[in-house]
């Protein structure tokens, strides 16, 4: 279970991330389920790229438990998830004109 938990944390963590950067940004929200699912990808990817770059959680070693390994997985999730979620609103307004 403890595997998972970086991966369950980026992936909660990318679908908020998702919904607050579409209300923020209301020209590129892709409505609430939309950008929940763009959010749940960009969190995956966002964490998954951290930790390639030696920042986010090292599965190896088992760094999931701990506080800063949580919250490298938060935020990572997070940002990954409203970043992808603006790319996808600004190809989608793209494509609309």
């Amino acid at each position: 279970m403890s595997s998972l938990l970086p991966l369950i944390i980026q992936l909660v963590s990318g679908a908020v991330g998702g919904n607050v950067a579409g209300s923020l940004m209301k020209n590129l929200s892709l409505g609430t389920l939309w950008n929940s699912v763009a959010g749940i990808a960009g969190g995956g990817l966002g964490g998954t790229i951290l930790g390639m770059l030696g920042m986010g959680v090292d599965q190896s070693v088992g760094g999931a438990t701990d506080i800063s390994g949580m919250l490298g997985s938060l935020a990572g999730g997070g940002v990954g998830g409203g970043a992808l979620m603006a790319i996808i609103g600004m190809i989608r307004n793209a494509m609309n004109k």
